[in-house]
């Protein structure tokens, strides 16, 4: 199979998770002979100090003219601490969500057992859980009409949502929970917002196509809360963009991590794969991120291009690595490794190169044998 993919390495640690992500991609291609063909582009801050704009009209075509795209992450603090900033690294995302039609975001919520002691939560509330974040991606308050008065003392952001927008992705999430438990959770502001009464009437009208799917209704702040205490009680949990942006940041904590979970953005076009994390300059450079939610990312890449094995394989690697302790600072400060270290035992296990016996001394080294 030859596809050719986007990549935008982004700011801070994007660049960095990134290029492990490709080198596990480039070690899928060798095993499986595929051939996977990568075109570079800017976003965000590192494209604002170069362009004056946070997605350059080039970055956007390489984006429109590939199979997919894979993106490391963006953002930096100069425009975080900037309220009155005109140009913005989140802009640049946003119009290419738009650009490229991403309707729906897919988070993956996945437990590992070996890391279940870095979660905040006990041992017990972590058992069994396995759900995936549906969240509506290109409409409501982040892209509705945006006003401030001259003397910035009132602002305004409208959220707007039409029954179009939430069948479509109404109809993914249902499907979704076919394939898993038939469990479905719609999460909304129904007693308080009109657009989330419109959300519900939407799935309760959709549920009737999808009989065997049990459809649950809960209120977002009653849905931030039972994250925390009963989790495993979700499978597919729907919801509008800004409650999902939240929602999903929370549910990500239970792993221990944020550097471990991948997301997937589809629609009618190119989809896009990034690590749920931000750019987290503090750590650019240093070589101690974590990879695995770019590793991840593109093993939904791989599902996305119908490659189900080659995504197993990876899957496979990463937990490889978990269960043996190769893991970087944020998941072990003690006895962690490196990004780059990571990377190359991923990309040695996918090519079949891990002996039984693993020296773990000479990983510490970066040897290249690990006999």
């Amino acid at each position: 199979m030859k596809k050719k993919i986007a990549v935008i390495p982004g700011d801070g640690i994007g660049p960095e998770v990134t290029r492990v992500a490709v080198k596990v991609l480039d070690a899928v291609a060798e095993e499986f002979g595929h051939r996977f063909e990568y075109q570079y582009a800017s976003m965000g801050a590192e494209a604002i100090d170069k362009t004056g704009t946070a997605l350059p009209d080039a970055s956007l075509e390489t984006c429109l003219s590939s199979d997919a795209v894979l993106l490391g992450a963006i953002g930096h603090p100069k425009y975080d601490k900037d309220p009155t900033a005109k140009v913005r690294p989140e802009q640049g995302l946003l119009k290419l969500r738009r650009e490229l039609h991403l309707f729906a975001n897919i988070r993956p919520i996945t437990l590992y057992p070996s890391l279940q002691h870095l979660s905040p939560l006990k041992s017990k509330l972590l058992e069994d859980v396995d759900f995936v974040i549906y969240r509506e991606l290109t409409g409501g308050i982040y892209f509705g009409k945006k006003e401030v008065n001259e003397d910035y003392t009132e602002a305004s952001d409208m959220c707007v949502y039409t029954k179009v927008e939430i069948e479509r992705i109404a109809h993914l999430a249902f499907q979704a929970a076919r394939k898993r438990s038939n469990r479905l959770t719609l999460v909304d502001k129904a007693n308080v917002l009109e657009t989330s009464r419109l959300w519900r009437k939407v799935v309760q009208q959709l549920a009737l196509i999808y009989p065997k799917v049990q459809v649950d209704y809960l209120y977002v702040d009653n849905a931030a809360m039972q994250l925390i205490l009963n989790p495993k009680q979700f499978d597919v949990i729907l919801t509008e963009n800004m409650f999902g942006d939240i929602l999903s940041d929370e549910a990500a904590v239970l792993s221990g991590s944020l550097g471990l979970l991948p997301s997937a953005s589809i629609g009618t076009s190119t989809a896009l794969f990034e690590p749920i994390h931000g750019s987290y300059p503090q750590a650019a450079g240093k070589d101690i991120a974590n990879p695995i939610g770019a590793v991840l990312s593109a093993a939904m890449m791989l599902d996305h291009f119908l490659l189900k094995e080659e995504a197993e394989v990876v899957r496979a690697a990463v937990e490889w690595t978990l269960q043996n302790g190769f893991v970087t600072k944020d998941l072990n400060v003690e006895n962690s490794y490196s990004t780059s270290t990571v990377g190359e035992l991923l990309v040695d296990h996918i090519t079949q190169h891990i002996p039984s016996a693993v020296n773990h001394r000479n990983i510490e080294l970066r040897k290249s044998t690990i006999i």
